[in-house]
């Protein structure tokens, strides 16, 4: 069954989630962030181009008619790659960078588009949810990109850890019906229906097989795929105190570089393709922060490492009772172990020794700014013996 995860529970702060403090401390420094806000012209005709190639698939399919493994292969490693990177044309999109936020409308019909070769009807339900996530981060109620509670009893040691991944897209959609269900809107209602439709008329005109190159190939890539590493890399605790990571590896060029993933949090109205130029405006406030080199050694870490699972998140009280419980924690009144949990994140320091240097590469697929840690996780600004010093 392997190591079971030391960790009983999330790592509870409270503090506000810490991009918004950013986003105005860096363009405070850095105004000229503020020129990269806006939709990518060519985020459209990248769509159109992706949903072509994956219609052009399912004839092929259809024509050619491949034995049951061997388009099972092809749905992981073709369908379902382009399948996962189109939802994150369809992340992207939902944050209005298709078209910009003055044509919600065409963002919209772009995303129903783009859901089409993804089999599931997702796009509209998705951005509703996203837009939560990140006004909330980490907050106990309304932020259903936490696993919950049952998520982290069960799956709790590297098998179970190993099936929870298999299972991510199931979790990802039961969840938030769970936890936090909101009325259905009339565009979803039209995505569901547009979508159901497109699959229908897929099954009766090509049959059964390229329908299953569709769906298929979207849940085992949303599951156990390295692509699918963003979804822990993203924001699960690799160290403590920190609870969003980004990527710096290859895979950013064929997932609209969601790996940039601080960048991202600090300015989503940044274009996912203009990312890579906040972190070289800003080095300071990027480069001393945790991240990763490859999504494939995240997921390996996340079933094999003892210290992570799915508790391995920050976690905070709703917004309406976050005051409440910071005091409470400042009068001794509930149980906290450390004071920074209380009133400050590490993410709020910039080091501005790095404002001229260049991240450098540990070797073990994580990046380590200063100091190796030895145990393949990322370590940075490691004190320097009793004195606090940094070690580089």
């Amino acid at each position: 069954m392997g190591q079971s995860v030391s960790r009983t529970d999330f790592e509870w702060v409270y503090t506000e989630e810490p991009h918004a403090t950013r986003r105005k401390l860096i363009l405070a420094e850095h105004p000229e962030i503020k020129e990269l806000m806006g939709p990518d012209p060519r985020l459209k005709w990248i769509v159109l181009g992706m949903v072509a190639f994956q219609l052009a698939s399912i004839v092929a399919i259809a024509q050619l008619n491949p034995p049951w493994w061997q388009l099972l292969l092809l749905s992981y490693v073709l369908g379902g790659t382009i399948n996962h990177s189109m939802t994150l044309a369809i992340h992207e999109i939902s944050h209005n960078l298709a078209f910009g936020h003055a044509r919600p409308m065409a963002n919209r019909a772009l995303g129903i588009f783009a859901n089409l070769p993804i089999g599931v009807p997702y796009s509209v339900s998705f951005k509703k949810y996203h837009l939560e996530h990140h006004r909330y981060q980490g907050d106990d109620k309304r932020d259903m990109d936490l696993p919950s509670r049952m998520e982290g009893m069960l799956f709790c040691n590297s098998f179970t850890k190993l099936i929870w991944l298999f299972l991510q897209p199931l979790f990802y959609s039961i969840r938030p019906l769970v936890l936090y269900p909101m009325p259905m809107t009339k565009l979803e209602a039209i995505n569901i229906a547009v979508q159901l439709g497109f699959d229908v008329l897929v099954v009766y005109f090509l049959g059964f097989k390229p329908l299953v190159y569709m769906v298929v190939g979207t849940l085992l890539s949303l599951g156990i795929h390295p692509v699918a590493g963003h979804f822990i890399s993203e924001h699960y605790m690799f160290k403590k105190g920190y609870e969003t990571y980004s990527y710096y590896g290859l895979l950013n060029c064929i997932t609209f570089n969601v790996g940039y993933h601080n960048e991202h949090h600090d300015f989503p109205s940044v274009a996912g393709s203009r990312l890579p130029k906040v972190r070289a405006i800003a080095p300071e406030w990027y480069d001393n922060l945790p991240c990763h080199r490859s999504w494939t050694r995240v997921l390996y870490d996340f079933i094999t490492d003892p210290e992570i699972g799915p508790y391995s998140r920050v976690k905070r009280p709703g917004a309406s009772e976050l005051p409440a419980a910071a005091a409470a924690a400042v009068n001794g009144d509930i149980d906290i172990d450390e004071a920074v949990r209380l009133r400050y994140s590490p993410m709020l320091t910039p080091d501005y020794s790095l404002a001229k240097k260049n991240t450098v590469a540990n070797g073990n697929g994580h990046v380590n700014n200063n100091v190796a840690n030895g145990n393949g996780h990322v370590n940075n600004n490691v004190a320097n013996g009793s004195n606090g010093k940094k070690t580089e």
